[in-house]
């Protein structure tokens, strides 16, 4: 077995335990993500889609389909922006604070139990992951 193959099973993994986790939130785990990096970014002003998937890694399209999704909810607001009206900021609303301080609580969690298994070598994991990424 490959590393590579290694690494697709144990994601997949992983990502069966975080969406069990996030179930009783009734949020998906792209919608997790997306919420998370709107509420990192929020902290320095209201971002905008583009900012949203960029942070998170994920596919513009995409994020702002789910946004869209989170906006239904009431879980953000999309906000005209002052300079240009094509352009949507984003923010959470008190409810998409309320349930993301939930979430993150429990994917906490979630993640210190799957990853316990790496013991001492979790930093070094870690970085190499971080490696990885960086590419």
């Amino acid at each position: 077995m490959t590393t590579g193959d290694l690494l697709w099973q144990v994601t997949l993994s992983w990502q069966r335990a975080i969406r069990a986790t996030l179930e009783p939130h009734d949020l998906t785990h792209a919608q997790y993500v997306l919420l998370s990096s709107a509420a990192v970014l929020g902290e320095d002003g209201a971002p905008t889609p583009h900012e949203i998937a960029e942070h998170a890694g994920t596919d513009p399209v995409l994020a702002g389909q789910v946004l869209r999704r989170l906006a239904a909810r009431q879980l953000v607001t999309r906000q005209l922006d002052d300079a240009d009206p094509k352009l949507r900021r984003i923010v959470l609303t008190d409810n998409g604070r309320a349930l993301l301080a939930a979430a993150a609580e429990d994917v906490a969690i979630t993640d210190a139990e799957f990853f316990v298994v790496l013991g001492r070598d979790a930093a070094a994991f870690r970085r190499g992951l971080a490696a990885l990424r960086a590419g």
